[in-house]
């Protein structure tokens, strides 16, 4: 049963990265389409997720919590 919750937790963590992942392309390709820079697509609701997703455990191994 343990394992069952393991792998149904890892299936869940898989299908919302790729989610994730497909949603932010998608505002990089319109951000490229615009013939803006780039960068701006991290300025976007999933470019912002990345970058924390990114920075905080970064942050938190920086200040001795992990």
């Amino acid at each position: 049963m343990e394992k069952g919750i393991l792998l149904f937790k890892m299936i869940v963590v898989l299908v919302l990265s790729i989610s994730l992942g497909n949603w932010f392309l998608k505002k990089a390709r319109q951000v490229r389409a615009q013939g803006r820079p780039l960068y701006q697509a991290y300025l976007t609701a999933p470019g912002i997720i990345i970058l924390l997703a990114i920075l905080v455990p970064v942050v938190l191994m920086m200040l001795g919590y992990i």
